[in-house]
């Protein structure tokens, strides 16, 4: 997961101590939903998605999880579901992210939350948005999520084709208008693929126009039903990311320079009138988090974005990526995953590897064993990358991107991400 807006916009978040190592006393974020200075970037304890459910509302074309609206056996209980989050709760997560399938179609969602919460977890919700009113959003909001992320790819009917069922854009924006209703941070998930990412334009405009928090772009992983997605080319990949970038910087400078007008308005004497006057403070100040998924290259082409920018903080960034260490501390070591029968993954998108089952052993004993030799390899990968990858300068600040996609595409754990789009002479400097 690439920051964008505090690696190229330096914005400060929540979420930067875990991921960049800063001190939470240097931030101006809000301590209760502020994870904890990580030591190290591969000392860090796993956040842990747990598909709850694989029954979804929708059949959408890239589901990971090949879920449909049906029942499926074997889901984890409610009283199972709880001794997984106590068991999370003492490993020290940082946070649990509840997913699908469509997590709002069971029944116990909230129970399980606030139980969670009980325990100290962080919460975090992935979902289409379909299902939410103002009750839900209200219980979701009671609940104290720290975060929402409603999917999706593109606008009204692309959105639709995309999600598989007619109506659905619609019922997510209001979703998401019900969410902000009631103060609940919202933010947008999006796959970029063939088919969505020219929609790029159009949903940051709805970003702004919704006064969204956060937006997280997915780079495509061939898992599931995504087998058959189109991806982006590399020529596409580096298009999709500069229009990402753009949009990143025009949002924090707009955000910074409407801040300075207020304080501007405020120190005047004469209390000069400026186009923030009678403004509410939510507008003046929104600022929105984006961030980059899937793509650890995403960290050194933003890197040399702004060397070729001459922005003075160039080198600052560079050593932040290499503190993170891309995927060297991704899959396997600091995300992983639950399904919903009890399968642990090292990711989401991982599900033909199955390092146990929480049913049969906690999930901290199943994390800890590193016996599984795939497991051991992920937590050190460095060695056994072959390739542009072993060779390229930047493979302390990418790690190599994912090893899942490599996986599934050409059937070697250990291969070229197919999903880097930067050139022989940019990796070889």
């Amino acid at each position: 997961m690439i920051d964008v807006s505090v690696l190229y916009a330096g914005l400060e978040t929540a979420s930067k101590p875990h991921r960049y190592g800063k001190a939470l006393e240097q931030l101006r974020v809000d301590p209760n939903h502020a994870h904890e200075v990580a030591k190290s970037a591969r000392g860090r304890r796993p956040i842990v998605v747990w598909n709850v459910t694989r029954t979804c509302n929708l059949r959408c074309v890239h589901c990971y999880s090949d879920s449909e609206a049906k029942k499926y056996d074997g889901e984890l209980s409610t009283d199972e579901g709880k001794a997984l989050l106590t068991d999370l709760a003492a490993y020290k997560v940082p946070a649990v992210l509840f997913s699908g399938g469509e997590p709002l179609a069971r029944r116990d969602l909230f129970e399980l939350a606030a139980f969670a919460r009980e325990q100290g977890l962080h919460v975090v919700l992935s979902t289409n948005g379909t299902l939410i009113d103002a009750k839900t959003a209200q219980r979701l909001r009671d609940v104290d999520f720290s975060y929402v992320g409603v999917s999706l790819d593109g606008m009204g009917a692309v959105n639709d084709r995309f999600r598989g069922v007619e109506g659905a854009f619609e019922a997510a924006l209001a979703g998401i208008r019900a969410l902000k209703a009631v103060g609940q941070k919202v933010g947008l998930r999006l796959t970029l693929t063939r088919a969505t990412f020219q929609e790029l334009d159009n949903l940051f405009a709805l970003i702004e126009r919704e006064r969204i928090d956060r937006v997280c772009f997915y780079h495509l992983v061939p898992s599931g039903r995504g087998k058959g997605v189109l991806d982006l080319s590399v020529d596409e990949s580096r298009r999709a990311i500069d229009t990402i970038l753009a949009h990143t910087k025009r949002l924090a400078n707009f955000a910074s320079d409407r801040q300075a007008s207020r304080r501007l308005a405020c120190a005047s004497e004469m209390g000069s009138p400026t186009d923030t006057e009678g403004e509410p403070d939510h507008i003046a100040e929104h600022r929105v988090e984006v961030l980059t998924v899937d793509n650890h290259c995403d960290g050194p082409y933003l890197y040399m974005k702004m060397l070729a920018e001459g922005d003075a903080r160039a080198d600052e960034v560079f050593s932040l990526l290499k503190w993170n260490g891309g995927a060297l501390a991704s899959s396997g070591v600091g995300i992983a995953c639950v399904s919903w029968n009890g399968d642990v993954h090292p990711d989401q998108f991982w599900r033909h590897l199955k390092l146990g089952n929480v049913r049969e052993r906690p999930f901290t004993q199943i994390w800890d064993d590193t016996s599984n030799p795939l497991l051991a390899a992920l937590r050190d990968r460095k060695p056994h990358l072959t390739g542009r990858c072993a060779t390229c300068r930047f493979v302390d600040a990418c790690g190599g991107s994912l090893r899942v996609r490599a996986d599934l595409m050409t059937g070697n754990t250990w291969a070229p991400d197919p999903g880097c789009y930067l050139t022989d002479a940019e990796i070889a400097g």
